[in-house]
């Protein structure tokens, strides 16, 4: 407990931050005991209401009590995003370590698909994909992954290029070490911090990144309670209902807000200086 007290002593803003993330994920594990409706349950009698007693953020155009669609849509909106973050990072990095350390045609290969990605517009290549694979939350996510891999790649060849020729490397190969105990006991390693505080940062722009894609109807489809398509559903009544896109449009602001402090100060808890 001490070691505790005084790390959050030593990193307040980290505490903090890590803190209003936690309650986030709490919010989505618990959103059955948060919700105070069902998040589906369409009443047409109760469509477009104002926030009141009984819907505390309104309801919906089908009459679904939107306080309940957006709790629930922190279930969808942080898995796909933390998803693919994941995957990204699991892609990129192992393509990038294999590319440093390797160099030669793999190291061509790869780069030269890294440019040939990095040239086209990230969130236009995403569509094309999306359109082609269809519509859902789950073509979604490898749609964007797909086109954002590239930076972990080109990050964690950098940062082999550096460390590949060093002494202790050099000597695990003359001590017969085996190239697969080397990536993994000596590279990675040395990686891994720079490529987990870049996933933590990223964390907030994958998420908008998919809420764009449902917004433009090429993620998580109808009735799905997610925040991007919440918003496009609510656009036809900016006017007449802002509550149908204020709520969802502040739930995707505050997480995205949170996690990219989150990340902003995991670089400082994790400098990358110390490794």
């Amino acid at each position: 407990m001490a070691k505790i007290l005084a790390f959050i002593k030593k990193n307040p803003g980290f505490a903090v931050c890590f803190l209003l993330a936690l309650l986030v994920l709490g919010v989505a594990v618990f959103a059955p005991l948060l919700a105070t409706h069902d998040p589906y349950e369409a009443v047409l009698a109760d469509a477009v209401q104002a926030p009141g007693a009984e819907h505390w953020f309104g309801t919906d155009r089908m009459g679904r009590d939107l306080y309940s669609r957006v709790i629930y849509g922190a279930r969808a909106s942080l898995t796909a995003a933390f998803a693919l973050v994941c995957i990204v990072m699991a892609v990129g990095t192992l393509l990038g370590i294999l590319s440093g350390y390797f160099g030669g045609i793999l190291d061509v290969v790869i780069m030269r698909l890294s440019d040939m990605m990095v040239s086209f517009p990230g969130m236009v290549l995403a569509i094309a994909v999306a359109g082609i694979m269809g519509a859902n939350l789950r073509n979604a996510v490898v749609a964007i992954a797909v086109v954002s891999w590239t930076k972990y790649a080109r990050l964690a060849r950098s940062l082999v290029l550096k460390i590949r020729n060093r002494d202790y490397i050099a000597a695990a190969r003359v001590t017969g070490s085996k190239t697969s105990h080397i990536l993994w006991k000596y590279l990675l390693p040395n990686v891994l911090p720079m490529i987990v505080i870049t996933g933590a940062t990223d964390i907030g722009s994958m998420m908008l990144e998919i809420a764009g894609l449902s917004f433009l109807g090429f993620g998580a489809q109808a009735p799905a309670a997610e925040w991007g398509l919440m918003l496009n559903e609510g656009r036809a009544y900016l006017t007449a209902a802002p509550w149908l896109m204020i709520f969802p449009g502040l739930a995707i602001f505050i997480t995205v807000m949170i996690f990219n402090l989150l990340g902003d100060s995991l670089r400082d808890v994790l400098d990358p200086g110390n490794f």
